[in-house]
C-alpha cells in the first residue's frame, strides 16, 4: 500500500504542476490519483474521501469557467474568444507551452485592434482575457491543492 500511496502522490503533484503548466491534464491526473489510492484502499472512508475530491474538483471547473467568463463577456466579444481558443490551441502545438499564451493573447489583441482601433483599448481587452485566464488557473490550482490537503490527512489517518 505505501508504493501505490506513493504512486498516487506522485500523480497529483504532477498534476497539480500541469495545471499550471498546460502540457498535461492537471485535473484529470489529481482525480485519477485519488481514484487509483481510493480503489487500492477499497474502504468506505478512501471512496468518501475520493467523492469529495471529485465534488470539489467539479465545482472548481464551474467556478474556474464561470467568474471569469462573465468579466470577459462584458470587455470582450465572444468570437473574439473562440478564435483566441482555437489559435492558442494551434500555438500550443506550433510553439510548445508558451503558445498558448503568444498565439490566445496575440490574435486577441489584433481581433481587438481592428475592431476598435486603438492600441490602447486592445491592451485593455488583452489584459482582460489574460487576467481572466489566470483567475481561473488559480481557482483550479486552488480546488486541487485544497483536496491535495484532505487526500494527506486521509492517508495519515488511514
Amino acid at each position: 500500500m505505501a508504493g501505490t500511496t506513493f504512486i498516487c502522490g506522485l500523480l497529483v503533484v504532477v498534476g497539480l504542476f500541469g495545471i499550471l503548466v498546460p502540457v498535461l491534464p492537471g485535473t484529470v491526473l489529481v482525480l485519477l490519483g485519488f481514484l487509483v489510492w481510493a480503489s487500492e484502499a477499497g474502504t468506505a472512508e478512501s471512496w468518501t474521501v475520493f467523492a469529495l475530491a471529485a465534488a470539489i474538483l467539479a465545482t472548481g471547473a464551474v467556478v474556474k469557467y464561470a467568474v471569469p467568463g462573465r468579466r470577459l463577456k462584458a470587455s470582450v466579444p465572444t468570437s473574439t474568444l473562440v478564435v483566441c481558443g482555437l489559435v492558442a490551441v494551434i500555438g500550443f502545438f506550433v510553439i510548445p507551452v508558451v503558445g498558448i499564451v503568444v498565439g490566445g493573447a496575440g490574435v486577441v489583441f489584433l481581433a481587438e485592434l481592428a475592431r476598435l482601433g486603438s492600441a490602447g483599448a486592445a491592451w485593455q481587452s488583452t489584459r482582460a482575457v489574460l487576467i481572466g485566464v489566470g483567475v481561473g488557473m488559480l481557482v483550479e490550482l486552488c480546488a486541487a491543492a485544497s483536496i491535495f490537503a484532505v487526500w494527506l490527512v486521509a492517508v495519515v489517518v488511514t
